[in-house]
């Protein structure tokens, strides 16, 4: 360990492998299965615990509570899960993740670059991909996928099994219940598709005939009273292929919970 800069009060298990730069602030406690990736820095008062990996350049704030025990009857403390967290992740205070259980695959996955607020809360077998949001309070359930650059509006609530896609948004305290398509910006209780996240597309650089595309098919999908079969045929046949609009009828047709209304 070169450069390692743990506070006198922290507690670190000689079996825990520090990389270089890491820093771990006041009455920390970091626990013999964990990994930190160069540079990682550990705020005061927090708990790295399970067979957990947080790679380099992470920055975990006061009170962060991270790979303890799934919140699951099921759940054996004699079960070999994980949780897989990348690089340049900001995780704010008091947040809670867990890893993985055995029947959901083991393994709770964290992409690189992502966001997440104060209180918010991942539960386990959930999916993150990267350049993703979660604001304060926002709560995934069990088995939760976001794709990149998703976002979840504070006080939000995720089902289990649910899957966000890319460049979706959710509104401040929405209750979601079924997938989220890409490209949209939903709301409600339970949330609904507004529209097509115009914005965060144009800051995406997707070219505007892309855009155009998407915003048809998102009216023949949510706003014309057709059912999803019928919808989809119609983009199929009406509208121009582009990367987008394959990736929202994908994500549409392989939707097993149903995609919001």
């Amino acid at each position: 360990m070169e450069n390692v800069n743990i506070h006198k009060t922290t507690i670190v298990h000689p079996g825990a492998k520090l990389s270089s730069g890491v820093s771990v602030g006041p009455y920390s406690v970091i626990e013999g299965n964990v990994s930190l990736g160069d540079n990682a820095r550990i705020g005061s008062h927090c708990v790295i615990t399970g067979q957990t990996t947080i790679g380099r350049n992470c920055k975990i704030y006061t009170g962060a509570v991270i790979g303890s025990a799934p919140q699951d009857k099921k759940h054996s403390a004699d079960d070999n899960v994980f949780l897989n967290i990348g690089e340049n992740n900001i995780i704010r205070e008091y947040v809670t993740i867990n890893p993985g259980t055995v029947e959901g695959g083991s393994k709770t996955v964290i992409g690189s670059n992502n966001l997440i607020m104060a209180y918010a809360h991942i539960a386990h077998d959930c999916i993150i991909g990267n350049k993703c949001v979660m604001a304060n309070a926002a709560t995934l359930g069990g088995h939760v996928t976001l794709e990149d650059n998703a976002m979840v509006g504070g006080l939000s609530a995720v089902h289990q099994f649910v899957r966000l896609g890319r460049l979706a948004i959710i509104g401040g305290c929405s209750k979601v219940v079924q997938d989220v398509p890409p490209f949209s910006t939903c709301d409600g209780h339970p949330a609904k598709v507004i529209t097509t996240n115009v914005i965060g597309l144009r800051r995406a650089q997707i070219p505007e005939a892309s855009i155009k595309r998407l915003k048809k098919a998102f009216k023949l999908l949510f706003h014309s009273g057709l059912s999803k079969t019928t919808a989809l045929e119609k983009i199929a046949s009406e509208i121009e292929p582009c990367p987008e609009v394959e990736h929202l009828t994908f994500f549409a047709k392989t939707s097993e919970r149903g995609i919001c209304s």
